[in-house]
């Protein structure tokens, strides 16, 4: 197999829309109506305010038509990868943590998914680097969900 094909068969890790936005009553609402006119679904949310400003992390069923609308709007947006690991058992977030800990990753952050995917909760987490991330978790027999398998 060439690097080429090897590129070629990468799959994509879940993209995340990073949004700052007013510290302000229903600004959150508008920009949740503003994705589902456009009929673009959150799936996975988390939110971090400070006085002045919030910062919405999102993950969208479609994040195309996200960026393209992002774009159209004005909307201010940064797009960062995410490793989205499925939680089988309740001693699965327990194993997670302590394999990227003794890999020696560092963890920024991590959120739940409002969807299940198989029946099971998502994990999402943001790590220095989502191949490795991957590959440790992978070799510890934890699933990792890539981006086409949570898309419409």
């Amino acid at each position: 197999m060439t690097a080429s094909e090897d590129v070629s068969k990468r799959r994509e890790f879940v993209r995340q829309f990073s949004v700052m936005m007013p510290n302000r009553v229903g600004a959150f609402s508008s920009l949740s109506n503003l994705l589902s006119r456009r009929e673009i679904d959150v799936i996975g949310l988390s939110v971090q305010d400070s006085r002045d400003a919030t910062v919405a992390r999102l993950i969208v069923n479609d994040p195309d038509s996200a960026e393209e609308l992002f774009m159209e709007q004005g909307i201010a947006y940064t797009l960062s990868e995410l490793l989205v690991v499925k939680m089988k058992e309740c001693g699965d977030l327990k194993k997670c943590l302590n394999k990227l800990y003794e890999a020696e990753t560092n963890l920024d952050y991590a959120f739940s998914l409002i969807v299940q995917h198989q029946g099971h909760a998502l994990l999402a987490l943001f790590l220095e680097d989502c191949e490795f991330g991957a590959s440790v978790l992978n070799r510890a027999g934890l699933t990792v969900v890539y981006e086409d398998e949570l898309l419409r």
